[in-house]
């Protein structure tokens, strides 16, 4: 059980073989921790698949628009949800092993609510993708999730809470 210091800035993440605890780090990227809380809070993030997932790479979830399990996901991974694009918040803080990073497209300031899981670090990625956050327990829940592009039948997540809420 993880040992949760901010429940406010904590997410649990539920799989279908148990939850994931995220720490957010508001410090280090506050418009994209409020974004999270805020689809979070509003249930957004229920339901919806793992669209992307590269062995040694990273998981990649968070297509409110299109990544619903219970819907069409083929256009999965295209979409966000209805609220503004946020600002690149790059820092120093690396993309090591279960830090969580905002998904994009080619422009710095495009992420919205996809997001991604590191599964190794992936220092190439720093200064140039936002994180976030950390996996602080879990990650063997985050190893087992189904690989491909997309996964031929893809894990989801089953609900995210604030922890504060949960």
């Amino acid at each position: 059980m993880a040992d949760i210091k901010d429940p406010d800035n904590t997410v649990l993440l539920a799989l279908e073989d148990g939850t994931v605890t995220i720490e957010l780090l508001p410090d280090i990227a506050p418009g994209h921790v409020e974004r999270m809380k805020e689809l979070v809070r509003e249930g957004a993030y229920d339901d919806v698949v793992f669209h992307r997932v590269i062995d040694g790479f990273m998981a990649q979830t968070g297509d409110v628009e299109h990544g619903k399990a219970s819907g069409d996901t083929k256009r999965a991974g295209t979409g966000g949800s209805d609220k503004p694009d946020l600002k690149a918040e790059f820092s120093g803080t690396p993309h090591d092993r279960g830090t969580i990073g905002a998904a994009r497209s080619a422009s710095p300031d495009s992420a919205n609510s996809q997001f991604f899981i590191n599964f190794a670090d992936n220092h190439f990625l720093n200064r140039q993708y936002t994180v976030y956050g950390r996996v602080i327990d879990g990650m063997d829940l985050v190893d087992k999730i189904t690989r491909g592009e997309p996964p031929a039948d893809p894990d989801r997540i089953v609900s995210m809470k604030v922890a504060a809420d949960a």
